[in-house]
C-alpha cells in the first residue's frame, strides 16, 4: 500500500489530476513517500459492481470497498477529491457511455420485474447518490478556510450582488406534516436489533430487517406527507405567479438519493399538473417518470404533438422558472442533480437574491425548500442581508465548521431505511425484544425515513469541537434545536461533556435560525466563529459561508480525523465541475482551481511526517504551504477565460514555487540539493513552458469519454508542455 492514496474521481478534478499528480509523485519520491491512486469514480464503481459481465482484462477491483477498510486503520492517509454523487440520469448516462466503450453492462432497470432485474437494480442503486462519502468518512469533519486563502480573499475581495430591503426573494417551506414536524427520536439504552414494518389492512409488509444498533445510538424516524407536499407545491406555484418572480426548487437529490428525487418528481408533476391530469396514462406508457426530471420527460414525449402543445401552454401559464442555462432552455426542473441546494442557495444569496430567468435576465425568486429542518438557515440569511446589505469579504471574519458525520451519522434520505410508502397503514420500527421504538400512521406515497448516529462518533464530535475552540479561542456554537426531537437527544450528550470539562461558558447552543443570525453578526464584525453541526448542516454551511467569504467552497481546508488514527484530507466541492469540463472540451481551457488539492496535500504530508517520523515529508508539507501562498500572492490561479492562464499554468507555478521553497530551506541539505536544479530548470524555462501551455488553447479537444475518459488522450490534453514534462518526468 502506498504511503498516500490520491483518489481517482470524475470530471474537472480528475482532469486536473492528470496534470498535477505526476508533479506530486515526483516531489514526494524525494522524501521516500509513495503516492498511489485508487478509483472511486462513478465509472470505476459501476465496473467494479459487475465483474461477471466483463472480460478478464476489463474487470476492475472494488477500490471503494478497499478504501473503506483502509480508513478504519491507523495507517490511512487519503487525499479525497470530489466525486460524482450520481442522480439516476447521470447513472444511466454513465452506463450508456461505458456500453459504447465495449463494456457489456446491463441496462439500468427502471421498472424491474424479474429477480435478475431486481438484483441489477439493487447493485446500481447502491452506486447512486452519496455512496462514497459514508464509506470513507470514519471520522468527523474539520473544515475551515486556510489562512493563506482567507488572507488573500480579504486583500482581494470578490464581487457581491447588492441586497435591497424591498427584494421579493424569500424561502418557502411546508407549515407541517414534513420531516421536521413528524420526527421522533430516542437514544438506545442497550444494543439492539430492529426491523421496520408497514402494517396495512391486508397484513404486514417488512420494509427492512436485520438492523443492528450499539448501545447509546440515537435513532430517528419521520415521514413527509405526499398529500401535504402536493398541496404546498401547488400553492407555491400560484403564489409565485402572483408575486411576479421566479419559481425555484432547492433540494439535494445527490446526497438524499432516495427521498429528494421523489420530492423533485412531485414538483415536476405540480408544475405540469394539467398535463399529467390529461395525459398521465399516455405519458406513463411512454416511460415518463417525473422523478427523472423535465428533460427526460420532454425527450420521451417530443413526438406527441398534443402533449407537447399542452406542455407549452401550461408552462406559458406558470410563473417563469429559475434556470440552470437560459441559453439552452435548461430549467430548474430538468434534472434533479442540476440544482443542488448547498451550491444553488449560496450562489443566489451571494448574487443579492437574484436568479437567472428564462429571458436571460436576473430576477428575484421564490426559493422552495419543502422540509423545514434546515430551510431556516437560508431564510434567516436572506432576512439578514435584506436588513443589513451585502457582506463585505474584505473585512468579514470566518465561520469554521466541526461536523458530525462519522460512521454514517445522520444519513438522512439516502440511507437504506428510506422508503416511498406503497400502501396506507402504520410504519413501525420494532426492536428485537418487541418494543415499538417509533411508529407513524402513513398514506400511500408518503416518504418515511430513519437515520441514526452512534455514541462514539457523537462523543468524538463534541471533543473535536472542544479542541478546535481551544485552538482558535473564538465563539463556538452548537447548531441544535431543543424543540427538534433528534437535536434534543444530541443536546443530552453535549451538555454533560461540556459540564464535565468545565467548558459550558465557552460554547452556546442555538437552533439553526438563531445560529445563522448570530454567525452572520459575528463575521460582519470581523470576528470568527465555529459552527458545530450535524451531517447535513456540515454540508450546507461549508458551502454557504465559504461562498460568501471566499467566492468558492473549493478552497476550504477539509480534514477528517479518522477515529482509528488515520487521516482523510478532502479537497473541496465539485458542484461546478461539469461546466468546467464543457469549456475544456470546447475551448481546451480548464478553469478548475486546484487550490483545495494544494491545501489537502500539505496537510497530508505533515500528517504523514507525524505518523511515520519522516522529517523530509514535513519539509515538503511546509513547502506546499509556501507554494500555495505564492500562487495566491502572485495571482497564479486559473482564469475563467480561454487564452488566459488555466489550471495547467497554475500547476507549473505550483511546482516551481514548491521546488524553490524546498531548495531554500536549511533543515535538510540533501533535500535542498535535490530540488535546487529542479527549481532552476523550472525558472529558466518559464517562457518555453508557458508558451507551450498557451499554444494549445482555443480548439476543441477529444477526451475519449466523459465519465470514463481515455487515459492517453487525457494526458495529452492536460500535459501539453514537452518542456515541463521533461523536467517532471
Amino acid at each position: 500500500m502506498s504511503d498516500i492514496i490520491y483518489t481517482k474521481v470524475d470530471e474537472a478534478p480528475e482532469l486536473a489530476s492528470a496534470s498535477l499528480l505526476p508533479i506530486i509523485q515526483k516531489f514526494a519520491k524525494a522524501a521516500g513517500v509513495s503516492v498511489g491512486t485508487m478509483d472511486i469514480s462513478l465509472a470505476g464503481r459501476i465496473l467494479a459492481a459487475f465483474p461477471e459481465h466483463l472480460s478478464e482484462d476489463q474487470r476492475q477491483s472494488d477500490d471503494l470497498a478497499e478504501l473503506g477498510r483502509l480508513v478504519k486503520t491507523p495507517e490511512a492517509n487519503v487525499i479525497k477529491l470530489p466525486n460524482i454523487s450520481a442522480s439516476v440520469p447521470q447513472l444511466v448516462a454513465a452506463i450508456k457511455e461505458l456500453q459504447s466503450q465495449g463494456f457489456a453492462l446491463p441496462d439500468y432497470p427502471e421498472t424491474p420485474v424479474s429477480n435478475e432485474e431486481k438484483t441489477v437494480r439493487a447493485k446500481y442503486d447502491a452506486i447512486k447518490g452519496s455512496a462514497v462519502n459514508p464509506v470513507l468518512r470514519e471520522g468527523n469533519s474539520d473544515r475551515r478556510a486556510a489562512k493563506a486563502v482567507k488572507s488573500f480573499a480579504q486583500a482581494n475581495p470578490h464581487r457581491m450582488g447588492e441586497w435591497t430591503s424591498d427584494s421579493k426573494t424569500h424561502v418557502s417551506s411546508m407549515s407541517g406534516n414534513d420531516f421536521f414536524s413528524n420526527e421522533n427520536s430516542a437514544t438506545l439504552a442497550k444494543a439492539a436489533g430492529a426491523k421496520i414494518v408497514l402494517e396495512t389492512s391486508a397484513g404486514e409488509i417488512v420494509l427492512k430487517e436485520g438492523l443492528e444498533y450499539p448501545a447509546g445510538t440515537v435513532v430517528d424516524a419521520t415521514f413527509m406527507s405526499a398529500a401535504a407536499l402536493k398541496d404546498f407545491l401547488i400553492k407555491e406555484i400560484e403564489k409565485t405567479k402572483e408575486e411576479g418572480i421566479l419559481f425555484s426548487l432547492h433540494l439535494k437529490a445527490t446526497m438524499m438519493k432516495v427521498s429528494d428525487p421523489i420530492l423533485f418528481g412531485h414538483a415536476v408533476k405540480a408544475y405540469l399538473a394539467p398535463v399529467f391530469e390529461k395525459h398521465g396514462d399516455k405519458m406513463a406508457a411512454l416511460g415518463v417518470d417525473p422523478n427523472s426530471g423535465l428533460g427526460d420527460l420532454l425527450a420521451r414525449v417530443k413526438d406527441e404533438a398534443e402533449i407537447m402543445a399542452d406542455i407549452d401552454a401550461c408552462m406559458a401559464d406558470r410563473p417563469p422558472m429559475y434556470m440552470v442555462d437560459s441559453d439552452k432552455g435548461i430549467t430548474n426542473l430538468h434534472v434533479s442533480s442540476d440544482v443542488i441546494i448547498d451550491a444553488s442557495m449560496p450562489a443566489l444569496i451571494r448574487a443579492g437574491g437574484k436568479g437567472w430567468g428564462p429571458d436571460g435576465q436576473e430576477a428575484d425568486a421564490n426559493c422552495v425548500i419543502p422540509d423545514t429542518s434546515y430551510a431556516p438557515v437560508y431564510d434567516e440569511a436572506i432576512n439578514f442581508f435584506k436588513e443589513n446589505g451585502k457582506l463585505n469579504p474584505a473585512t468579514a471574519g470566518t465561520v469554521q465548521n466541526i461536523g458530525l458525520m462519522a460512521q454514517k451519522a445522520e444519513e438522512y434520505g439516502s440511507h437504506p431505511t428510506t422508503f416511498e410508502i406503497p400502501e396506507t397503514g402504520t410504519v413501525k420500527m420494532i426492536l428485537d425484544d418487541g418494543t415499538v421504538l417509533h411508529q407513524h400512521a402513513v398514506e400511500a406515497g408518503d416518504i418515511w425515513r430513519s437515520s441514526s448516529a452512534r455514541k462514539a462518533p457523537i462523543e468524538d464530535w463534541v471533543n473535536l469541537a472542544i479542541s478546535r475552540q481551544k485552538a482558535e479561542d473564538c465563539r463556538a456554537i452548537f447548531w441544535l434545536d431543543e424543540n427538534r426531537a433528534h437535536d434534543a437527544e444530541l443536546i443530552s450528550y453535549v451538555k454533560p461533556i461540556l459540564e464535565a470539562q468545565g467548558l459550558t461558558d465557552k460554547f452556546e447552543i442555538m437552533a439553526p435560525r438563531e445560529a445563522t443570525r448570530a454567525s452572520l453578526e459575528t463575521i460582519t464584525k470581523g470576528e470568527n466563529t465555529i459552527a458545530i453541526t450535524g451531517n447535513v448542516l456540515r454540508d450546507y454551511l461549508t458551502d454557504l459561508f465559504p461562498i460568501l467569504e471566499l467566492a468558492t467552497s473549493a478552497k476550504m481546508l477539509s480534514i477528517v480525523k479518522l477515529m482509528n488514527g488515520g487521516g482523510l484530507f478532502e479537497t473541496g466541492a465539485g458542484g461546478s465541475a461539469p461546466k468546467h469540463v464543457q469549456q475544456l472540451v470546447e475551448q481546451n481551457h480548464l478553469r478548475w482551481d486546484s487550490l483545495g488539492e494544494f491545501c489537502a496535500l500539505g496537510e497530508s504530508l505533515i500528517f504523514l511526517a507525524d505518523a511515520k517520523s519522516n522529517d523530509k515529508a514535513r519539509i515538503l508539507g511546509e513547502a506546499v504551504e509556501t507554494a500555495t501562498q505564492g500562487i495566491l500572492d502572485n495571482g497564479r490561479s486559473p482564469s475563467r477565460k480561454v487564452r488566459e492562464p488555466d489550471n495547467r499554468d497554475s500547476h507549473y507555478w505550483f511546482a516551481r514555487y514548491w521546488a524553490e521553497a524546498v531548495a531554500a530551506q536549511t533543515k535538510d541539505a540533501e533535500l535542498a540539493a535535490h530540488f535546487e536544479p529542479i527549481a532552476k530548470d523550472l525558472a529558466a524555462k518559464e517562457a518555453d513552458i508557458l508558451s507551450e501551455l498557451a499554444g494549445v488553447q482555443g480548439a476543441p479537444v477529444d477526451l475519449g469519454g466523459y465519465y470514463r475518459t481515455d487515459t492517453a488522450k487525457t494526458a495529452g490534453v492536460m500535459r501539453p508542455s514537452k518542456t515541463l514534462n521533461g523536467i517532471i518526468g
